[in-house]
């Protein structure tokens, strides 16, 4: 069998990994892996790995010493032209051509509209492995690369604390999530933060400045709010502006870490999880499965259809909410 692997949209710390894993269990069970430049794009124009010999095909020394690196050793980017249908109907014809049985996009939920839209135009099986920071997709307790974001953010508010001390100053520092508050909210308790401000709670300015009172009241010096860049009034730019005009009781500065928190080595708990996947997404092909992301919840491997893993919005744990709440406050 001839397995196609593929990295597409935001790239996330422990891809590499995963990508290792896919091509090293194949190869274990006598089959080969393609390698796939730039997502679909590269798909599109049949843009291939090729080994020493230049053969279109990966080989255990392809993926040598390449789980501690971030990015993505195959490259990726998003295309507008797959998700047409002209574009899906030749992408599927490249993978026929190239016989291309079966394929492994690594991704978040754009990667797997793609993946289910290209379904419909190509008959060989398709299972997904959940590559985003976002940690926001059903069927997964974590993402891969979302373990290694946080470590990323916490790192650099333990740093902003120094200067937030020495300044007695309030800093907003915001991170990635356009509709997800993961990334704010683990964040937000691993570096003892007093607020985070994420899209699936209401951000009230009103009782937070009045809760800036209370803590410049207590003698709390300087402090230290989260803000995912897609809570629902904006990103930290924006909830800055609407606090000095009601009043805050602190001097405040704006920090968006941004595309940072994609880069780096990704930590241990990435790659294990990117290793986990990557092995299970070849054992479910070769069991004839399609149409799945391979997860892991509760320490057990599963599957989810791919329609399910973007079909709703996944919330965040109360618990860790109301964790938060009772720590800051």
């Amino acid at each position: 069998m001839r397995i196609g692997v593929l990295t597409s949209g935001g790239d996330a710390p422990g891809m590499n990994a995963c990508i290792r894993a896919v091509v090293r269990a194949a190869i274990s069970m006598g089959h080969e892996v393609v390698g796939i430049y730039r997502g679909y794009a590269g798909l599109l124009r049949e843009e291939f790995y090729k080994d020493e010999r230049g053969h279109p095909m990966m080989n255990l020394r392809s993926v040598s010493d390449i789980s501690r690196r971030g990015g993505t050793i195959l490259h990726t980017s998003r295309c507008k032209e797959f998700y047409t249908d002209d574009g899906l109907r030749k992408a599927a014809e490249v993978l026929r051509r190239n016989k291309i049985d079966a394929l492994i996009p690594i991704g978040g939920d754009g990667t797997f509209r793609g993946a289910v839209a290209l379904a419909k135009y190509w008959d060989g099986q398709i299972v997904g492995c959940p590559g985003t920071i976002d940690n926001d997709l059903i069927g997964s307790d974590y993402t891969i690369g979302f373990a290694t974001a946080v470590h990323t953010a916490v790192e650099a508010v333990d740093k902003l604390r120094d200067t937030a001390d020495a300044h007695e100053r309030m800093f907003l520092v915001e991170v990635m999530g356009r509709h997800s508050g993961y990334i704010a909210l683990y964040t937000a308790i691993a570096a003892a933060a007093e607020i985070a401000c994420i899209p699936e709670t209401p951000t009230d300015t009103g009782e937070i400045v009045r809760l800036l009172h209370d803590l410049k009241l207590r003698g709390k010096t300087s402090v230290m709010i989260i803000v995912a860049e897609g809570d629902e009034r904006g990103g930290a730019a924006v909830l800055q502006k609407a606090l000095c005009e009601v009043k805050c009781p602190y001097e405040v500065r704006v920090l968006a870490l941004g595309h940072l928190q994609r880069g780096g080595s990704p930590v241990p708990q990435d790659r294990i999880l990117a290793s986990r996947l990557g092995d299970f997404a070849v054992h479910a092909i070769l069991q004839g499965k399609s149409g799945v992301m391979a997860g892991e919840q509760k320490g057990e491997l599963v599957l989810t259809p791919l329609e399910e893993t973007f079909a709703a919005h996944r919330p965040v744990p109360e618990v860790y909410v109301k964790l938060l709440e009772t720590l800051a406050t």
